[in-house]
């Protein structure tokens, strides 16, 4: 269920005509599933999420470079987003913007690896930028998701 959500947040994202100015910059709204995931699961589930949400969507709206572009941001993003929720330290928001940024960082070592320069990585600022107000936007609207269904466990029973 979760990751049919993700994959119609993906193609949602797509028909929205949003451009930042920015190559390859996205809203990232699929991300919203992989955070209310991390905060309901364990962080492996939200690994398989992810990936599996990666490489379906790759398949059907992008490419191969898209879906190595796309690993290796999602799966640096989780494992930073899993390590600061793990330190109790973060909020969800806070969690949400350090996994935007981490996300950026990681597709850009692949450019810096597919284009052999590390030339592009002049364009880090404006990505650190766009990661952190994505982030920001994920993690609020993840964390109004998540007390919203906080009694709700994801077998769909309620807590007592």
């Amino acid at each position: 269920m979760f990751t049919a959500l993700a994959l119609i947040l993906s193609y949602v994202e797509m028909l929205i005509p949003v451009s930042f100015g920015i190559p390859g910059a996205k809203l990232g709204l699929a991300n919203l599933i992989i955070v209310v995931m991390l905060y309901k699961t364990d962080w492996k589930e939200a690994l398989l999420l992810s990936v599996v949400r990666i490489v379906l969507a790759g398949f059907i709206f992008g490419n191969m470079f898209s879906i190595l572009y796309s690993l290796a941001g999602g799966v640096l993003s989780l494992a930073v987003m899993a390590g600061l929720k793990r330190t109790g330290s973060f909020g969800v928001a806070g969690v949400s913007v350090a996994g935007g940024v981490s996300h950026n960082v990681g597709q850009l070592l692949v450019a810096m690896i597919v284009v052999e320069t590390y030339q592009v990585g002049y364009y880090l600022p404006v990505l650190l930028i766009a990661g952190v107000i994505t982030g920001l936007l994920i993690g609020i609207i993840s964390g109004e998701v998540l007390k919203r269904i906080r009694q709700i466990d994801l077998t769909g029973e309620r807590r007592k």
